[in-house]
């Protein structure tokens, strides 16, 4: 950053082949928070061949789970001794509050320390074939070179879930940052390399998407590729996957609901009504709204749906928002001008389709926000799914408000999307909680809560959310192929053919 080399292809900190470099925006201020290398699409293609010898020829495959697990709790504690700058690029990159940050790092730390204590814990599987002299095992290899894309709104979490687990499996990788906040990233790469990862094992590169993409997407050498980002780049990396047969682990996004009943002023602790405004405001309006798995589709029981809705809608409009260093700040601003442009267009069309604007729909007036990519948490009423207010993701502070008269409705009204990352529910009656969690179609269901996640259980989405999961056992078996070896201890003639 700022004339340092940001590449690192084969243990060597480079510049980009051909000298270009980016602006790197600070969404608070719109001025220029560093300049960085950017990659060719021949860069990327190096990367991918370091990689591929690095697997091939080098010593990582073969090292065992105690000294790859021993390289994770090393990150591990880079990461807590450095967790403050960290946590201060993350927060300059993408402007959310730096209190988020710190929680970010102290997550991905988390997911770290999880990968060194599951890796090696799944032994080799020895199958009974009923004869005893075969020895029958299958085990578990690393898949191969992996090229690993994450998103903009969480740079580093969004990586280390990808980075944690190719690294447990023995893998080598090519990770890509989005160009938009490589900031948190890069440094995360020089912890690795200070870290001891081998040459090639950790390849980083960063730049557009659109010019990099086909090098490390439509590449022979690439086994396994996962990508965290939109619809319509997650389709297009499936289809040039498809032409080598590459396998893919996709996360693209949801458009999620939180739906409400109105039993929740029974609850015992006369509190429920408070907390289920207070969810439903942070699972919209954290980090602006630009979360995956925000509840921006508000689900609510007719009888209670105008009491409810004014609620959350007076305290939206109390949100304090700011640059994400300063501690007063709730809220920070959205990631770039051209992302501002786009949810205003979304507030725009949910006017025009007759949608109700309770609160927002308009930037800050507050001069001291005036220079970033500041917006408004904006409330919409009576919204249905017609709107495509309700059916797209616009990845903003922008929550639709939907009303319901039965339970057999909410759920419908719940699984009625293309999308099935992340759903709530919000009930006192325990039985109710219990039916419609396993009755909606999303891969994280919250009952009386929402947004938290741990290492340790798998995410991922149903339908138009992508394929494969992160996290947990299974995201260290996406990084796995698994190999049978029959051993015949007493070989002799097969005696099929008696001539």
């Amino acid at each position: 950053m700022d004339g340092e080399p940001d590449l690192w292809i084969g243990g060597t900190w480079r510049h980009a082949s051909d000298g270009g470099t980016r602006d790197i925006i600070n969404p608070a201020t719109g001025g220029i928070a560093a300049v960085v290398d950017e990659a060719t699409p021949d860069d990327a293609g190096t990367a991918v061949a370091a990689a591929r010898a690095a697997f091939d020829d080098g010593p990582w495959r073969a090292t065992t789970a105690a000294e790859r697990a021993a390289l994770l709790d090393r990150v591990a504690d880079l990461l807590q001794r450095d967790k403050e700058s960290l946590a201060r690029l993350e927060t300059v990159d993408t402007g959310k509050t730096l209190a988020e940050s710190r929680i970010d790092i102290d997550d991905v730390t988390t997911v770290f320390r999880y990968y060194a204590k599951l890796v090696g814990v799944e032994a080799d599987r020895v199958v009974d074939v009923g004869d005893p002299a075969v020895i029958s095992r299958v085990v578990r290899e690393p898949i191969g070179v992996c090229v690993l894309i994450a998103p903009w709104n969480y740079p580093l979490l969004q990586m280390s879930w990808k980075v944690a687990p190719a690294l447990a499996a023995g893998c080598t990788m090519v990770a890509k940052p989005s160009e938009v906040t490589p900031l948190s990233t890069i440094a995360f790469a020089r912890l690795l390399d200070e870290a001891g990862v081998p040459a090639g094992v950790v390849n980083l590169i960063q730049g557009s998407g659109a010019t990099l993409g086909p090098a490390l997407t439509d590449n022979p050498d690439v086994d396994f590729i996962s990508f965290t980002g939109g619809l319509a780049t997650g389709r297009t990396i499936a289809r040039t996957a498809a032409e080598h047969v590459t396998k893919v682990a996709l996360e693209l996004g949801g458009k999620n609901p939180h739906i409400v009943f109105a039993d929740i002023r029974d609850g015992d602790d006369g509190s429920s009504w408070d907390a289920a405004v207070d969810h439903v405001l942070t699972g919209v309006f954290l980090h602006s709204g630009q979360v995956c798995s925000s509840g921006t589709r508000l689900i609510v029981e007719e009888s209670i749906a105008d009491e409810f809705v004014a609620a959350v809608a007076a305290r939206a409009a109390r949100i304090t928002m700011g640059d994400g260093l300063d501690p007063a700040s709730e809220t920070g601003p959205l990631v770039s001008e051209q992302h501002r442009d786009k949810v205003e267009q979304y507030v725009q069309l949910g006017i025009s389709e007759g949608a109700q604007l309770v609160t927002g729909g308009a930037r800050p007036t507050d001069p001291a926000l005036a220079d970033g990519f500041f917006y408004l948490p904006t409330v919409f009423d009576r919204c249905d799914r017609s709107m495509r207010i309700v059916t797209e993701e616009t990845f903003g502070p922008i929550l639709t408000v939907e009303r319901f008269g039965t339970e057999a409705e909410a759920i419908a009204l719940g699984n009625d999307t293309e999308y099935g990352l992340a759903a709530g529910v919000r009930t006192s009656d325990a039985a109710r909680g219990e039916r419609v969690v396993r009755a909606l179609r999303h891969g994280t269901v919250w009952l009386n809560d929402f947004g938290y996640y741990t290492a340790a259980a798998e995410w991922g989405g149903f339908g138009k959310s992508g394929n494969g999961r992160e996290l947990g056992p299974t995201g260290l078996a996406e990084y796995q192929e698994l190999k049978h070896i029959w051993h015949n201890t007493a070989p002799g003639a097969a005696g099929w053919f008696k001539n």
